[in-house]
């Protein structure tokens, strides 16, 4: 990796870091500057869950507000992030390497329909709170959908988090942003768990890791994190989901070509 890949990458990792934060969808920026440096689409992932780990845990800490009053809720749906994480994970180095590449352009065209469609998503979220029974932790739906968001997540993870907070908004009776905080928690666990699967596994077998590419990704996320926790909302939406749909489509078109 020469001067100008790691600046690249970097770069990438700050923007996955507030966006994370913000929307959710930053692996559609680091996860398509990895294909184009010429990384394997596996070892790409691998090494971008990794590098997005502070990224997550500095955009949890940005909603320390409000998460006030939600221990009990957050463990609870945390023990369903990190079961699906670790079988998504698990799915990832199981199932053989043409599989992902099959696999994730149809996620990441899943990811881009959720992106296009967040505020449609939200609105309808909004009005099916209203008068609806109050459910701190959500019912088993929902520790049941968070668990397949995990899943996910665990697997390639690319917009988890628009998943995750439309799951929160509409079973939870709660304020939007406290749900963006929750979700900016469980990703971060989900990311987490991902993690310590990859790192046992490349200690104990042959799992393939660039640390390079998840130092930058990890030194550049944590600075967006912080961003994206202080100054992500004023960036206007519908310019961040167009930036997100090119990078997305650019990604399908280095996994298929």
């Amino acid at each position: 990796m020469n001067v100008l890949d790691a600046v690249a990458v970097f770069a990438a990792g700050v923007a996955a870091g507030g966006i994370n934060t913000v929307v959710g969808s930053g692996s559609l920026i680091t996860f398509p500057t990895l294909l184009a440096l010429g990384y394997v689409p596996v070892v790409a992932n691998v090494s971008n869950n990794i590098g997005l780990v502070p990224g997550g845990a500095t955009g949890a800490y940005g909603y320390r507000n409000e998460l006030k009053g939600q221990r009990e809720r957050l463990v609870r749906l945390g023990s369903a992030s990190v079961i699906g994480s670790v079988a998504g994970g698990l799915l990832l180095l199981g199932l053989p390497a043409d599989a992902f590449q099959v696999i994730v352009p149809a996620l990441i065209v899943i990811a881009l329909v959720l992106v296009i469609a967040q505020p449609r998503l939200q609105g309808w979220m909004l009005r099916r709170r209203e008068g609806a029974e109050h459910r701190p932790h959500g019912g088993p739906w929902l520790w049941t959908g968070v668990l397949l968001a995990g899943v996910y997540g665990g697997y390639f993870g690319a917009a988890q988090g628009i998943v995750l907070i439309a799951l929160l908004g509409i079973a939870l009776d709660d304020d939007l942003q406290r749900a963006n905080a929750a979700k900016n928690v469980l990703s971060a666990v989900v990311n987490g768990t991902a993690a310590v699967l990859f790192i046992a596994l490349w200690i104990f077998s042959d799992t393939r890791i660039d640390w390079w590419a998840v130092l930058l990704i990890a030194a550049g996320s944590t600075v967006g994190g912080v961003i994206g926790a202080r100054v992500g909302r004023r960036i206007p939406p519908l310019v961040l989901r167009g930036v997100i749909v090119v990078v997305g489509i650019v990604a399908i078109i280095n996994l298929l070509f």
